[in-house]
């Protein structure tokens, strides 16, 4: 069964289409990276999953459900752009506010659990408008987790943040997932994102151009070797009378038809070309995501 499923999904605003035929496909149990530039409508599409625009055209369901069902819409948690907070309460009021607002019983051992996945328990007390940018966004992912939704959707909730911030939400949201939850995740750092997705969906201009799962993608994201000569000039053409695949890339040269280094460089040897830097690498999902969105952009 798929958490969220849509079809012919549409948003327009004044006649412009922010999101149009829509099909989106979220396995239960997954970590969904949504992935897309700026005002490619990825806020847009979680605000109509979470009832907070209403849809001009197509069908939301979650968990075969529709998406209006109050049994369904009870268990989810949202985070979409700034947490909703007050900036002269603490942390630990905004997070009481949140949990009666919800009707959880017995609020406060929840709200000590949420606060504990994401290491902001020391700062229960501190009032929000004195939280940093990263605090913030965490005091969010919080809120969000109140009540152990089903189904979790953040907007960049690692905005912000530091690199231990990071680690903690990535941490948090692979701890959640391997519990049951499905968790869908638009980020723009993407190599963070790459370390906890089992599932992608890139979208452009608010059509979605590519889905994917994990193994799918890192069989998109080719391997190569990756070096540097004392003549990178003379080095390309003597690799491209052995390789069909050579190209120049960050100040490097890249075979992709070559698991081995070592024979790389034991054939620039022979034909007497010093080699000053080698190394087996492997596309990344921002290299990735650069190289569709040129490919869309020229069609």
């Amino acid at each position: 069964m798929y958490a969220i499923e849509t079809k012919g999904l549409g948003k327009s605003f004044k006649n412009i289409a922010a999101v149009q035929d829509l099909n989106l496909r979220v396995p239960e149990g997954a970590i969904y990276g949504f992935i897309g530039e700026n005002g490619s409508g990825k806020s847009t599409t979680q605000k109509l999953l979470t009832g907070l625009l209403v849809p001009t055209c197509g069908e939301i369901l979650l968990y075969g459900k529709s998406y209006t069902d109050p049994g369904v819409r009870a268990r989810i948690g949202v985070l979409i752009e700034t947490p909703a907070c007050f900036p002269g309460s603490t942390v630990w009021q905004n997070l009481m506010m949140q949990a009666l607002n919800l009707g959880i019983e017995n609020p406060k051992p929840e709200i000590e659990r949420v606060l504990k996945l994401v290491n902001m328990h020391t700062a229960a007390h501190r009032k929000f408008k004195n939280c940093s940018l990263g605090m913030k966004q965490r005091i969010g992912v919080a809120q969000a987790l109140l009540g152990n939704p089903k189904l979790l959707i953040l907007d960049e909730p690692i905005n912000g943040l530091d690199a231990d911030g990071m680690r903690i939400v990535r941490e948090t949201l692979l701890d959640l997932q391997k519990a049951g939850m499905t968790i869908l995740v638009s980020s723009h750092v993407l190599g963070e994102l790459s370390k906890i997705a089992t599932h992608y969906g890139i979208i452009r201009n608010g059509t979605l151009i590519k889905e994917l799962n994990a193994n799918e993608m890192s069989e998109e994201c080719k391997d190569f070797v990756f070096l540097k000569t004392g003549d990178d000039v003379n080095a390309i053409s003597v690799l491209k009378k052995k390789y069909k695949h050579v190209e120049v890339k960050d100040e490097g040269i890249r075979v992709y038809d070559e698991e081995d280094s070592a024979r790389v460089s034991e054939y620039l040897f022979n034909n007497k070309i010093f080699v000053k830097e080698i190394a087996f690498k492997k596309i990344g999902l921002e290299e990735y995501y650069l190289r569709i969105m040129q490919r869309k952009g020229d069609k």
